[in-house]
């Protein structure tokens, strides 16, 4: 059977890895490549990074995206992407922050769970094989100190991979502002409890879907197959884990000019070019066996060539976009507002059972409930799933608002 992504990190280090790293420092796991890249003349790369030093300093937004979508030089890359990113506005507006927030204990709980998470992180890669190297260190300051510049967010274990990607790309300060750029601009609100945002763009992109391709829309609605069970980690880590090296970051040079778009682009390729053919949905006649074959697409399905140029040809427009931004809205305001009735409408039915079913005393305080609310300080350990108490009530409700 074949093995995800995901899981081929995960493998024993002496059936995977090399004893030497590829061109990208990779000893193993699913994103070494020992294919060689096709060659450009010296004169051809020289000319390349010339036009890019231009660019970044004669900013066009038009010539920077298309620039983009043919790749950008390696050499240019890590300049190309703190520009693109804004990164460079955010370190200048705040020169000394990041040492200041290293010198900062942070929250104990969190700084725990970033420890446990950081040796997970690319663990094949040259930089993060060891706890002492400069890799996985690079990796706890970073996420350490976004988590108290940003403590609404504070930390995500879909975070670790971003953070770890740009390290390899950047020094640690410059990485930490564009890892801040692409958390709290790229990808905003991804990371906050509950997910609300990601939810509301799994329905956008099965709207994009009908649009792009019909009977795959269709045989995931057959099957059940609901978005969140296949996208959550495409978007959630920016396909860091999901596309082989050279795929990655061409799709990140268009991410950083682009936007988010670049990744719901990303995932209708995979799913149309996985699921297109009559005889594959034909093979997936259920919810699992869809799903495997979305975790494992074919190989030249990943290929930079065959993402980068199928993106190009997805027949959207930003209205597209924009119309499904705004159906989904629409729709999720009408499902709150109902739930908001139905909860409403349940704690009057238990209102007046209580009302009916009380004993007064004297006639007085006959069936009258007061709910207590109490305001929880931050970092408080709070049980949610306890019910709330109740004064001049017999017992607690066991309804929670």
């Amino acid at each position: 059977m074949a093995t995800s992504p995901r899981s081929v990190d995960t493998i024993s280090l002496c059936s995977t890895v090399s004893s030497c790293p590829d061109r990208n420092g990779f000893y193993g796991g699913f994103q070494r490549t020992d294919k060689p890249k096709e060659p450009l003349s010296k004169a051809q790369i020289i000319a390349r990074e010339k036009k890019w030093l231009y660019m970044i300093d004669n900013w066009s937004f038009l010539q920077i995206r298309d620039r983009c979508r043919k790749g950008i030089p390696k050499s240019v890359r890590p300049r190309a992407w703190f520009y693109l990113s804004g990164a460079y506005l955010l370190k200048k507006k705040n020169p000394n922050i990041y040492k200041e927030l290293l010198e900062k204990p942070g929250n104990a709980h969190i700084i725990e769970e970033i420890k446990k998470d950081k040796h997970r992180q690319f663990p094949f890669h040259e930089m993060f094989l060891d706890e002492d190297k400069v890799g996985q260190i690079e990796l706890f300051n970073v996420l350490k100190a976004y988590s108290i510049y940003n403590p609404k967010v504070g930390f995500c274990q879909a975070q670790a991979p971003i953070a770890a990607f740009l390290l390899m790309h950047l020094p640690a300060e410059d990485a930490f502002w564009v890892f801040v750029s692409v958390c709290d601009v790229y990808l905003e609100d991804y990371f906050i409890s509950g997910l609300e945002v990601l939810q509301n763009d799994a329905g956008i992109l099965e709207g994009l879907l009908k649009k792009t391709c019909p009977p795959v829309y269709r045989h995931l609605q057959k099957h059940k197959v609901e978005p969140l069970l296949y996208m959550t980690d495409w978007f959630l880590c920016a396909m860091t884990r999901t596309l082989p090296w050279e795929t990655l970051l061409r799709v990140w040079d268009c991410f950083l000019a682009e936007g988010i778009r670049v990744i719901f682009k990303v995932a209708l390729v995979i799913l149309g070019a996985t699921l297109n053919r009559h005889k594959v949905r034909k093979q997936c006649n259920g919810l699992c066996e869809t799903l495997e074959v979305l975790r494992n697409p074919p190989e030249h399905v990943l290929d930079e060539d065959f993402i980068i140029n199928n993106m190009q040809r997805l027949n959207l427009r930003v209205e597209d976009f924009q119309i499904e931004h705004t159906r989904q809205k629409a729709r999720r305001a009408k499902q709150k507002a109902q739930e908001a009735t139905a909860a409403q409408n349940h704690s009057n039915t238990n209102t007046f059972s209580r009302s009916r079913g009380s004993s007064p005393t004297n006639g007085s305080n006959s069936g009258n409930i007061t709910v207590v609310n109490v305001n929880v300080g931050d970092g408080a350990d709070v049980d949610t799933t306890a019910p709330i108490s109740i004064k001049n009530g017999s017992s607690n409700s066991g309804h929670r608002p």
